[in-house]
């Protein structure tokens, strides 16, 4: 309880202005959140990016344990034997432990944008149905530089490639109805300092580059909501969440390794991050939910910026003109049709 506290203290004077009741926040952050399902997924399919550890695995095996077919879909360097070693492993290992033999390792690439079409494609040509789509693919905190397409590496992957491969699978979402989109996205986002002029800009800092992980939560957030905006009665719902504080992955150097080996003191397993993603997907109570923002598989105020209709729809628009999204690709916001004896009301 005192490491959580620690790790949530800091964000209490940017939510508690939203909620009056300090107890409510206090009780949803800290509560234990083990799920039992009873949902049965058989002819469903579902998608989890970045599946090939960590959360998205877990959720990956979750998923297929309820009887789903499960794409893995996760960056495997193809003349990297020990890499497609690891990725058919999982494959494998899913399949062995939930006698589920309709799982499938796919590569896709968010570094690169020409990557995710050619993923998207591949999976419109292959499926004739999607029901779930899990954007769990991030990195943090180590990564400075651009990409081919001219975009930062670590906003790229974490926003700008899911971004564009929701866009891509909405017509097989929509087919499937009702289906659910979900972006995993992180509490860190409250701690952002996203503007327009920087949401394609590498940090100032190079050495720590926090904030742009926190910037592209929240634009995971914002993101959700657009979509749930342009989704609006149409079948297909979007929430994002955050699954907990996780324990870093990945080789880390000097102060970084520092500052991740604090952070990981007291962290979540996988199976315990995967808790609120796979409540999401599972429950049917959410299968008209959407926009919203979840914490310990409860919703959430969002952080501020993200109440903020015109900065939410400019990202946006400036996301679509990143991820050069073609005309016929982009999506309206949907209005609300309000109920004649409501208007008769006002």
């Amino acid at each position: 309880m005192t490491l959580r506290y620690f790790y949530y203290s800091k964000l209490f004077n940017k939510v508690i202005s939203n909620d009056k009741n300090i107890s409510n926040i206090i009780y949803t952050l800290f509560k234990s959140t083990p799920q039992e399902w009873s949902t049965y997924l058989g002819g469903k399919t579902a998608l989890v990016t970045g599946a090939s550890s960590g959360i998205g695995f877990e959720t990956a095996r979750i998923l297929a344990s309820r009887g789903a077919k499960v794409i893995l879909a996760d960056k495997v360097n193809l003349d990297d034997t020990e890499s497609l070693i690891v990725n058919t492993t999982q494959e494998s290992l899913i399949v062995n432990t939930t006698h589920n033999d309709n799982v499938h390792a796919k590569y896709v690439d968010f570094e690169s944008l020409d990557s995710v079409r050619e993923f998207a494609k591949e999976i419109q040509q292959s499926e004739n149905r999607l029901d779930i789509l899990i954007n769990n693919a991030g990195v943090g905190g180590m990564l400075h530089r651009y990409t081919k397409d001219l975009l930062q590496v670590e906003m790229q992957i974490n926003h700008f490639g899911p971004f564009l491969l929701t866009h891509l699978l909405i017509e097989l979402l929509r087919k499937s109805q009702p289906s659910k989109i979900i972006f995993v996205s992180s509490i860190l986002a409250y701690l952002n300092n996203l503007t327009i002029e920087n949401l394609n800009k590498i940090s100032d800092f190079p050495i720590l580059d926090f904030m742009v992980y926190s910037n592209s939560k929240l634009c995971n957030i914002l993101t959700a909501q657009g979509f749930a905006d342009r989704l609006r009665g149409q079948g297909v719902t979007c929430n994002a969440l955050h699954p907990g504080k996780m324990r870093g992955e990945g080789t880390l150097l000097g102060l970084k390794k520092v500052i991740y080996f604090m952070l990981n003191m007291g962290a979540k397993t996988p199976i315990q991050g995967a808790q609120t993603v796979t409540h999401l997907a599972l429950s049917e109570e959410f299968n008209k939910v959407s926009g919203k923002f979840f914490i310990e598989c409860e919703p959430f105020i969002p952080p501020k910026k993200a109440q903020d209709l015109s900065f939410r729809e400019a990202i946006w628009k400036a996301s679509e003109y990143y991820v050069r999204l073609r005309p016929y690709e982009k999506l309206r916001i949907t209005p609300v049709v309000r109920h004649p004896l409501n208007l008769l009301k006002k």
